[in-house]
């Protein structure tokens, strides 16, 4: 499945821009849902659907997210319900735990009585995002996935957070040491107790298998991101620092979006002012990103591409004469009083469908140069587009490299070959990190 993630700065539009993507997809024949994290009801506004609800279900049936609503033909709509989604999960917790919970003479919480915690929206979008391929294709059929992401700094946290678990799961409760689950119910019975290790490593082995499947998910060609932007120097600045990290964590950008963009050769001095502070910024974004990633130019279209009338009441009849919906037109009227084209589908031509792109594991963008003939070394690149020099951080300890930069953390296992070696140095030049390596006399194989 296609999956596109759409992040950017603070206030720049991200779910406009993920609600056309989805709309475009549609429009090329596929069919499309669009998950969004949003939480003050931009996607209702935007997209005239009514307030999600989410359905009643089993634990093992039930889904962070309302039931999806058909929004255009093609085009599905749904909202990541973290908070009803940790509650339905909480509350199954202290079903299946209710035995011990009651030899510690524990009052069990009320559903009603639970709120999301900091962190929740992060684990609904990843087991949103496994959901949604798990689904059966006969019964959902989705071509493609688009998801309304947080920030650009939430975002690549909640993208690092699978290989992060699965490392302290790692470290924590070492693979090799649940061979001795084998002696476990033989000692249960010496001891005439059971032995809570059993159920210890089954939960860890679940967590592994999730978190790994979200990974692969992420990690797949068939996954990238789109950022979105509202052009200025601020905004660019924090680009840069998003740009690093999802560089650092390998996730593929596939477009720049530059929404927003004011006309240019107007009259008007304050008008003026600010259309040039974009053009100059949009000029920036140009040089760093094309024509590896392109730039796409979203116009503002003078207003909030919503319904004309405002949000639609939820339990308001809907008038079958009068088009619903991101293609339904507006009654707006542009500088002048010229008509003016709104919705989302003045947008679609600009922000373009996802290209089509194989579901299969992507390539490891790190590379080992051998130079030992001519330097005796080994050079291993790191690209980092966006990294700033002060900002950048490297530690080696043991087969690991711990690579920071800016906000962004990551532990990178090294390479077999390197792991017999001592670092020598380090540069960063044109957004690729080298670092060099040389042969550990006492550990480098004789006569190489």
């Amino acid at each position: 499945m296609r999956t596109v993630l759409v992040t950017g700065t603070g206030g720049a539009g991200r779910t406009t821009v993920a609600a056309a993507t989805a709309l475009a997809a549609a429009r090329e024949g596929g069919r499309a849902l669009l998950l969004t994290a949003d939480r003050d009801g931009t996607p209702e506004a935007l997209l005239g659907l009514p307030a999600p609800r989410p359905a009643a279900a089993t634990s093992a049936e039930r889904l962070p997210w309302s039931p999806p609503v058909e929004a255009a033909p093609g085009m599905w709509a749904a909202r990541i319900a973290a908070d009803d989604w940790f509650r339905g999960e909480l509350t199954s917790l202290q079903e299946r735990g209710s035995g011990a919970l009651g030899m510690l003479g524990a009052t069990p919480l009320d559903p009603e009585e639970l709120t999301g915690l900091p962190g929740t929206e992060a684990f609904a979008v990843l087991r949103a995002l496994r959901a949604v391929h798990d689904t059966d294709p006969a019964a959902a059929g989705w071509d493609v996935l688009v998801v309304d992401m947080p920030p650009a700094p939430d975002t690549v946290a909640v993208l690092a957070l699978p290989e992060q678990l699965r490392r302290y799961l790692r470290r924590l409760l070492p693979a090799e040491r649940q061979a001795a689950r084998a002696l476990r119910p033989m000692l249960a019975q010496l001891a005439g107790v059971p032995m809570p290790a059993q159920k210890l490593y089954e939960t860890a082995e679940r967590w592994e298998r999730e978190l790994a499947g979200v990974q692969a998910l992420i990690e797949s060609e068939a996954t990238t991101v789109r950022l979105v932007v509202d052009p200025g120097p601020l905004a660019d600045r924090a680009l840069r620092t998003a740009r690093a990290g999802l560089a650092l964590y390998g996730c593929r950008v596939e477009a720049v979006v530059a929404n927003r963009l004011l006309p240019t050769g107007t009259a008007e001095p304050w008008l003026a002012a600010l259309s040039g502070q974009q053009q100059a910024a949009l000029k920036e974004l140009h040089g760093e990103w094309a024509p590896d990633v392109p730039v796409r130019e979203l116009p503002h279209l003078g207003r909030d591409p919503i319904e004309a009338n405002g949000p639609r009441d939820p339990d308001a009849p809907r008038d079958s004469d009068a088009p619903q919906g991101p293609d339904a037109p507006r009654d707006s009227a542009g500088p002048g009083g010229a008509p003016q084209a709104g919705g989302l589908a003045a947008l679609v031509a600009s922000v373009g469908a996802p290209e089509p792109r194989p579901d299969r594991p992507a390539a490891e963008p790190w590379t080992v140069e051998d130079r030992l003939a001519d330097e005796g070394e080994l050079v291993w690149r790191l690209p980092l587009p966006g990294a700033d020099r002060d900002a950048l951080g490297l530690v080696r300890r043991g087969d690991e490299l711990i690579v920071t930069v800016g906000p962004f953390h990551r532990v990178l296992p090294l390479p077999s070959a390197l792991r017999r070696c001592t670092v020598s140095g380090a540069g960063l030049r044109d957004g690729r990190l080298s670092v060099r390596f040389a042969p550990d006399p006492e550990l480098w194989p004789r006569g190489l």
